[in-house]
């Protein structure tokens, strides 16, 4: 074929990324179904569709996605807590993956709130899988689920009187004796 062959020849059409497909019909029927504003910070790490929105809006946003006959998630794959003490007003936050297995497509939703307001809507009535999801929550990061059926700690002692995940306490114990500091670099 002569170059002016090959210049004139049209060229074959390049298929569309099918995640990225996915993501944005999913983005699009969120927006649809709650309005543009309610997201934010919108990304797609490793495929993986990811939006931010409000404590105040997360368990309504959750059951119309739980309830929604078209992409039905129906279950709530992991649901954690998070802690950036750098970012002031927004320390602490939640993260929940939800997973529509007739769909197979998954949807992580972020939420950040300060340190001083731990409080957020539970899920229980939404999900049974929340209650130690939640309890974990509370246990590390001392994040308040108003709703929740038994919010006591799950993993640590009952008479721990601080979160560990908060980073709110020192990293060595200053008393002990049993260590050098030839051994630790000091």
């Amino acid at each position: 074929m002569s170059p002016q062959e090959s210049a004139a020849a049209p060229e074959a059409p390049v298929a569309e990324d099918p995640i990225k497909v996915q993501n944005a019909r999913v983005l699009a029927l969120l927006h649809k179904l709650f309005g543009e504003a309610t997201f934010t910070d919108v990304e797609g790490p490793y495929g993986l569709l990811t939006v931010t929105t409000t404590r105040e809006r997360i368990h309504d946003i959750i059951a119309g996605l739980q309830q929604d006959q078209e992409i039905k998630f129906h279950f709530l794959t992991t649901m954690c807590g998070i802690n950036y003490p750098e970012n002031e007003g927004q320390e602490l936050g939640m993260i929940y993956h939800l997973h529509s297995l007739t769909q197979n497509i998954r949807l992580r939703i972020k939420i950040f709130f300060p340190i001083t307001d731990p409080v957020v809507p539970t899920l229980t009535d939404l999900y049974a899988t929340a209650n130690w999801m939640e309890r974990e929550a509370y246990d590390f990061f001392g994040v308040i689920f108003t709703g929740h059926p038994n919010l006591i700690r799950i993993l640590n002692v009952e008479d721990m009187d601080y979160h560990p995940m908060r980073r709110e306490y020192p990293l060595e114990d200053g008393t002990r004796e049993d260590k050098t500091d030839l051994f630790f670099g000091r």
